[in-house]
């Protein structure tokens, strides 16, 4: 059974980064480099919404408009890790955030496409 663990959640006062990891493990076999990965947020009261995808590929990345320029999403295939850098944080970006995994190559921006996630962790951007 395939699991997915984020970390690298936190306090930060707005303008700051963080660096949240998700790291994949428990499926034998099982290679980052083949299937899309997304992140994904979910702040008190909303729905969850996408906030980046690279395909499987690697080559195809995906953001959200309101965190263009700000996010990068990136992976490491060897470690089956991909990362969110996230940058000039805004209040507005306090949720908590998701990772998952396409049993496929292309990104999809909805949430039931996804067949496998995380348990998430809890970024908060405050003074």
């Amino acid at each position: 059974q395939l699991q997915l663990v984020e970390s690298g959640g936190g306090l930060v006062q707005p303008g700051g980064s963080l660096r949240l990891s998700c790291a994949a493990s428990g499926a034998s076999g099982f290679i980052l480099d083949y299937y899309a990965w997304g992140w994904f947020r979910q702040a008190p009261g909303k729905e969850r919404e996408g906030v980046s995808c690279i395909s499987g590929t690697g080559e195809s990345v995906h953001y959200v408009d309101s965190v263009k320029g700000r996010f990068t999403i990136s992976r490491d295939i060897r470690a089956n890790t991909v990362y969110l850098q996230m940058d000039s944080l805004k209040p507005e970006d306090t949720a908590v955030y998701y990772c998952a995994v396409i049993l496929g190559r292309l990104c999809h921006k909805e949430v039931e496409k996804y067949d496998y996630w995380g348990q998430g962790t809890q970024v908060t951007v405050s003074s």
